[in-house]
């Protein structure tokens, strides 16, 4: 019965506000009842502001630590975050390639809300060329969808253009998430590997506590797949669960707030095929 317990890793950077990054997908990963450990990339110095400071993990001991972890546990999902720079990337990618450690789900951070750089601009295709075509899920934001096909992304016509394009990069199932976009409701949308494609839609919430949403939908979605879960059930799991830490709101902080991790899945979410 050894390894028997669900097991998912993130390989992020870590954030000292414990808001978002690997404390956020950690706090994710024990919510959703999988047992969650880490592969550290970056530190940084950072508090609800934003991120003050950065530093990266020499390449040979994120080597270290995916050794360590392959030479004991049974990982069934893990998921990418912060990765800093292209060296990162490609240790990362190369050490993705050598262990078995599951759906890969890759959160492609790049810039943090307070407008800290979190990837250098030669990572970004590094991240395209050589870390999306090994992704099983790619979850980018309106943001990072638009920099990684290199065009601006405005209407619901344009984000499925946008998945289309990313779906060619190489990556099997790509969730783009409706966040940054102006309509009144938070929709994302999802192509997956086999064509089908549909909305999640959730109503959007008047707040400033978001800090993290990325890496905690990411995250969730990446422990419901280390449990067996069905993809699609997956997503909309995670989409339930992100809706229900922004609603359910937790006061910390002076400014762009957490999530609330202890938060119970919201169910306030409409699947929709067409938009």
């Amino acid at each position: 019965m050894e390894n028997s317990t669900p097991q998912v890793v993130t390989i992020a950077g870590s954030d000292s506000g414990g808001g978002a990054g690997i404390q956020a997908d950690l706090k994710t990963f024990q919510a959703r009842k999988t047992f969650g450990m880490s592969i550290i990339v970056a530190l940084t110095a950072q508090n609800t502001y934003g991120v003050q400071d950065s530093m990266l993990i020499p390449s040979v001991f994120i080597e270290e630590q995916f050794q360590s972890l392959a030479a004991d546990f049974k990982i069934a999902a893990a998921k990418t975050g912060m990765l800093g720079d292209t060296e990162r990337v490609l240790t990362v990618v190369k050490q993705l390639k050598k262990v078995d450690f599951g759906p890969l789900i890759v959160d492609p951070v790049m810039i943090a809300k307070g407008g800290h750089p979190l990837l250098t601009d030669e990572a970004v295709g590094t991240i395209i060329e050589n870390l999306i075509p090994i992704a099983t899920v790619v979850t980018p934001n309106l943001p990072e969808a638009e920099v990684m096909i290199g065009q601006k992304i405005v209407t619901n016509r344009e984000i499925k253009q946008a998945a289309r394009k990313i779906q060619k990069i190489g990556a099997q199932n790509i969730i783009i998430k409706g966040g940054h976009s102006q309509n009144n409701e938070a929709a994302d949308y999802i192509l997956l590997a086999d064509g089908q494609s549909f909305w999640l839609t959730s109503p959007r919430i008047d707040t400033i506590r978001t800090h993290g949403t990325g890496d905690t939908f990411s995250a969730c979605v990446a422990a419901e797949l280390a449990k067996g879960t069905d993809l699609m059930e997956a997503i909309k799991i995670g989409k339930a669960f992100i809706h229900g830490a922004i609603e359910q709101q937790i006061l910390v902080g002076h400014g762009h707030g957490p999530t609330n991790h202890w938060a119970k899945l919201s169910q306030e979410i409409q699947i929709l095929t067409d938009i």
